[in-house]
């Protein structure tokens, strides 16, 4: 019984491959529709408020050290670290978006990931402003998905043992 809502579809169940959802997004990335541009200012919006307020909380870090007099080569020590691992995880975050990562990789970079969260979110908003973080990668890969599904379900007409007879045919008497 098919459904008359959707064409291609038995009792509820889509033809073909589904979209994967995107935190934040679910699927509303497939048509840009169901409040997309708002979702996508929302989220840029956001991840810049808690990058923000992800540097107010590493200045009071900051302000700590120097209360305890931990001396100079701590607190630049300090700082290098928290600004190189930050533009790590940007880097990671944003080559994130375009490839899938490897999830051994992943694991290895997480405690790294989490030192550098200020370039995470920041790789965040940036991202939010062109598009949802993850759609380009999220879009090749349906649409691919598509075609392959398109390929597989197009039916063949006639016999094809028939057709390879008729063109052999065809053959030997041009030679």
């Amino acid at each position: 019984m098919t459904d008359k809502t959707t064409p291609g579809t038995v009792t509820g169940t889509p033809a073909g491959p589904l979209p994967e959802p995107l935190r934040f997004f679910g699927t509303t990335w497939v048509e840009h529709d169901g409040g997309y541009a708002g979702r996508r200012a929302g989220v840029a919006a956001g991840s810049l408020a808690a990058a923000v307020a992800a540097c107010f909380v590493l200045r009071f870090a900051y302000q700590g050290l120097a209360i305890a007099d931990v001396g100079t080569p701590v607190t630049v020590m300090v700082v290098v670290m928290f600004a190189v691992c930050s533009a790590l995880a940007f880097r990671h975050t944003s080559g994130s978006f375009t490839r899938r990562p490897d999830p051994d990789r992943q694991a290895s970079l997480r405690g790294l990931l989490a030192i550098g969260f200020v370039g995470s979110l920041l790789a965040y908003c940036f991202r939010s402003l062109t598009e949802a973080p993850g759609e380009r990668l999220h879009r090749e890969e349906y649409e691919t998905a598509k075609e392959q599904y398109a390929r597989r379900t197009t039916r063949r007409t006639g016999n094809p043992s028939k057709a390879s007879k008729a063109s052999k045919a065809k053959q030997s008497r041009k030679v």
